[in-house]
Parts: structure tokens; C-alpha cells; sequence
């Protein structure tokens, strides 16, 4: 970078100071440049809802570094210099708050865009003090002593706006298109009859050119991992995004199908009943939409004294990708003792669909009878690839499974017993992966 040199002696000039300035400037927006280039860039400027919950956002503290020229204006006694590009840096300290304001039709929703920019304007007036030649003691007040105030800085910020959208019905409305000079930090979509906005109104805008998204400083990009909600437990949920969450990628696990199970045997026969069917797994990648969506998780099938397993439940993320539960294995027959045959095994596995990877669960695995004794079948292999259950070789009932989605093992009598009941399938999950 250049520096300027003054000498013991000499009268001290005002370009001395203003020279200085700009060539710091300078080197800083080379060094900015090499290190992040030259399109617009965004550290900080998180958008949140305001605490306590109002209708208006909070704008975080952040810096925005984009392309620009030396100087547009007159630097002092310096000329302009508007030929020669260079990468700046607007900086805000503060958090800034904007409104925002529900649509006024019932039934309708509304999108805002919040945008940002960088801005360089003269600011901070003041009337200052000029050498007066004639009575250095009492100086001019202002050029020419005519108290006229003068600009002493030259601020280099970032302006930011929420811009509306058009109102429409709710699920239809969409977000404005940003403003030239302008880039996009977040989409804010808020609903007639609204009084608050909450951290499920604000995401992350499409092409938001993020560097920090967390402000923790270290110069992520876009496409971080941010954070994993797991839903384990079958039942029915709403999905919220984090806020930052930009894209997600929906991994969706069915539930496994119960062990068959076998019914009462006497003296003399033996029962060995096969395994459920694991269910199927898909995982998708969603760039739009995601926010709200139902999440549903297939519990596993129940076994049951006597009878065939039951089926493992779908589990899905909205309409995105979906998989369908394993069947539980059917009820065995009873054997003489010393019989050598198979029986059981379910026949349908569980199936992912609509997922950029989709996968089936495994087969439940048949009971075998033998001169020597019986084994049970083993539980099918979830989606996912997790083992089901392991098979029984005694009188005794079914293995539950425990790995998510995986079928149950069924279950064994040799000799005279009441009726047992095969293992239960294992319940699917939902795990949603989120990214700036």
C-alpha cells in the first residue's frame, strides 16, 4: 500500500491526513477482493424476530463488502476518483429494527423481502474552527468565518429495507423481486390477523450471499450444516425450520413389520414362526417450500398372540418423499415334532418413493423346523441398512426390534404350550438436515 512521508519542518497538509485515509482504504479493499472477491458478500445482518414478539424484525450487527470506485465524490481536497474499482465495506455496529405489516384480508398472506446494500454518504456536521490570521486567539467559525457546517466523515454502512410483497391467498403469495444495488437477506411471511412474528415467519432468502450466517467469525459459506431435527416417535408433527435454514434434506425412515406370531401347540409338535419385513427409506433434497410441512412417522408393527404380525406405518415429509412400512410376517403353522420344513418370512418389504435415493427394507427371514429342535426367523433389515431383530430358538416369543424401521423376529413353541406372539416391528423416524 502507499505511504506518505512528511518531513521535521514542514507545514503539515491537509492531503497528508485525507492521502493516508484513502490509501488504507485501498489496501483493505485489495486485500478484501483477494480474500472474498468481488461479488456483493454478507457477514452477520441475521434477521430475527424482536423480544419481546412484535410485528417488526431485528437486523443484526454485520458488515456488507461490495464492488465500488475509489471515491464517487470529492474526498476533501482530493479529487474524485471514479475510474479505478475497488471493493468496500459498509459496516453496522447497532441491530436495526424494521417494521412489518400483516395483510389486511382474511385468508391472505403476504411476503416481505429483506434486502441490503451498501451505502457511502459525507455525514457527522460540524462548524469548525479556521486560523484566523488576524487574531489567531478568536478563530473562524467555519470557512470564511460564515458558521456555515461542514461534513467530517465519510461513513461507509449498510442500508437495509424490507420490501413488500402483493398480498394474495395464503399459499400463493410470492416474493418481490430484488431491487438492482440491492441483495437479498431473508423472506418474512406473515398472515391476516397476524399481532407477532416468530422465529417460523423468517428464512433465509434464495441466493442470500452469506459468508457468516452464524456470526461466529470463521467465513462460512452457504450450504453449511446448521442443524438436524430428528422426530423418532411415530405420531404426527409440524415442521419449523431453524432459522438461517436455506435448504434441507429429508430422510425418512417406515416403520418394520412384527415377527409372526405361533399358536398353541400340544405334546409332541413344534411351531417356528419368520420375521417381519423391515421398512423402506428415502431422503430427498428441498431448496423451496419445506417450511410448515407435515412430518409423519410410521410407528411398528404390534405383534400378537397367535396371529400374523402387524404392519410397520409410512413415514413421509409432506408430499416430498414418502416410504411405506414393511409387512409383519403371517401366523405359522403347527408341526409333528421332528418335521424338517419352513414357514413364515413376509412377503412385502416397505419401499422409499419420490426421494433422490429411495430404498426398500429387508425380508423377514422364515422359521425352520428340524429333527433337532426350530429357530424362528430373523426380523428384515430396515431401509437404512440397520439389522432387524434376531431369531428365537427356544419356546419362547418373538424379538422385539430395536434399530429404527427394522422387523421383528417370530417366535417358537416346541412341545405344549398356549400361544405366543412373534417380536414387534421397530418404528420409523424422520430426520431433517438443515443448511444455510
Amino acid at each position: 500500500m502507499n505511504r506518505i512521508i512528511v518531513y521535521p519542518g514542514a507545514i503539515p497538509l491537509d492531503t497528508d491526513l485525507l492521502s493516508t485515509n484513502r490509501d488504507t482504504m485501498v489496501a483493505l479493499g485489495a486485500l478484501a477482493q483477494a480474500v472474498l472477491g468481488s461479488a456483493t458478500a454478507v457477514s452477520g445482518l441475521a434477521v430475527g424476530p424482536n423480544a419481546p414478539a412484535a410485528m417488526n424484525v431485528v437486523v443484526g450487527p454485520g458488515a456488507i463488502t461490495a464492488m465500488a470506485t475509489v471515491d464517487a465524490t470529492a474526498y476533501g481536497s482530493l479529487a474524485a476518483d471514479t475510474s479505478d474499482p475497488l471493493v468496500k465495506m459498509g459496516v453496522n455496529l447497532a441491530a436495526t429494527t424494521l417494521a412489518i405489516a400483516a395483510p389486511t384480508t382474511s385468508g391472505y398472506a403476504q411476503n416481505y423481502l429483506i434486502e441490503a446494500a451498501f451505502l457511502e454518504q459525507d455525514a457527522a456536521p460540524v462548524v469548525l474552527p479556521y486560523y484566523n490570521a488576524a487574531n489567531p486567539s478568536a478563530p473562524y467559525l467555519g470557512p470564511g468565518n460564515g458558521g456555515t457546517a461542514q461534513n467530517t466523515l465519510r461513513a461507509q454502512t449498510v442500508q437495509l429495507q424490507a420490501k413488500a410483497g402483493v398480498p394474495a391467498t395464503a399459499g400463493t403469495q410470492a416474493t418481490p423481486a430484488v431491487d438492482a444495488g440491492w441483495v437479498p437477506l431473508a423472506v418474512v411471511t406473515v398472515s391476516y390477523g397476524q399481532s407477532a412474528i416468530t422465529a417460523a415467519n423468517i428464512a433465509v432468502a434464495p441466493g442470500a450471499p452469506l459468508l457468516d450466517p452464524l456470526g461466529l467469525g470463521r467465513g462460512v459459506q452457504p450450504g453449511r450444516l446448521l442443524n438436524v431435527q430428528r422426530f423418532p416417535t411415530a405420531g404426527s408433527y409440524t415442521y419449523s425450520p431453524t432459522p438461517g435454514t436455506n435448504t434441507v434434506v429429508a430422510e425418512v425412515q417406515a416403520g418394520g413389520g412384527a415377527g409372526g406370531g405361533c399358536p398353541a401347540t400340544a405334546a409332541g409338535q413344534v411351531a417356528a414362526s419368520g420375521g417381519g419385513a423391515g421398512g423402506g427409506w428415502a431422503r430427498k433434497r428441498i431448496t423451496a417450500g419445506f417450511a410448515g410441512q407435515t412430518v409423519t412417522v410410521g410407528g411398528g408393527g404390534a405383534a400378537a398372540a397367535g396371529a400374523a404380525g402387524g404392519n410397520g406405518g409410512a413415514s413421509s415429509f409432506g408430499a416430498f418423499v414418502s416410504a411405506s412400512g414393511g409387512d409383519g410376517a403371517p401366523v405359522t403353522q403347527v408341526q409333528a415334532s421332528g418335521s424338517a420344513t419352513t414357514y413364515g418370512g413376509s412377503a412385502i418389504v416397505g419401499s422409499g418413493s419420490g426421494g433422490d435415493e429411495n430404498r426398500n427394507g429387508g425380508y423377514g427371514m422364515a422359521g425352520i423346523t428340524a429333527a433337532n429342535g426350530a429357530l424362528s426367523g430373523f426380523g428384515g433389515m430396515a431401509g437404512d441398512g440397520h439389522a432387524g431383530a434376531v431369531p428365537v430358538s427356544t419356546t419362547s416369543a418373538g424379538n422385539a426390534a430395536t434399530n429404527p424401521g427394522s422387523g421383528g423376529s417370530g417366535a417358537v413353541l416346541i412341545g405344549a404350550n398356549g400361544a405366543a406372539a412373534g417380536g414387534s416391528g421397530a418404528g420409523g423416524y424422520v430426520a431433517i438436515y438443515e443448511y444455510t
